[in-house]
């Protein structure tokens, strides 16, 4: 899977989809984390009326990058653990304790993913002012 692709994947996982319908007040976020973060595609499209400069501009596309860097690092690590734990699977009887302890690893690969993943939105966040924050609030529910 493309970095980009996954980087769409996690961020629509973690921000929900939000209604369109607006003439209904907003429901409660069912995402009470993914409500307080701004995914890089809603910066993107919205970063005319966010009026960014430059410099942060620049600041988020190197967050960006260093994300997609790490993150296939991460991804080829996931896949050897995954494969390795179906190799498990495949046995007729597997043993158990090295089931779960493969398991963990797949699992730690996975944490680590969605850790940098959290980091990406957090550090994106902080680039932007509260007013520039606000906007974005604005805007995600308008849609």
């Amino acid at each position: 899977m493309k970095p980009n692709a996954v980087v769409l994947c996690c961020i629509l996982i973690a921000v929900g989809v939000a209604s369109a319908d607006t003439s209904q007040p907003p429901p409660p976020p069912e995402d009470p984390i993914g409500e307080r973060l701004f995914p890089p595609e809603l910066v993107m499209s919205h970063q005319r009326e966010l009026a960014l400069d430059d410099k942060t501009r620049d600041a988020i596309v190197d967050d960006i990058q260093r994300f997609q860097a790490q993150i296939v690092k991460i991804q080829w690590n996931l896949k050897a653990e995954a494969d390795a734990l179906a190799r498990l699977l495949e046995e007729a009887r597997p043993d158990e304790a090295k089931v779960l302890a493969q398991a963990d690893k797949v699992m730690a690969a996975e944490r680590e993913m969605k850790r940098a993943h959290l980091g990406l939105l957090v550090r994106l966040r902080n680039r932007l002012t509260p007013a520039q924050q606000a906007t974005l609030q604005k805007v995600r529910h308008v849609h």
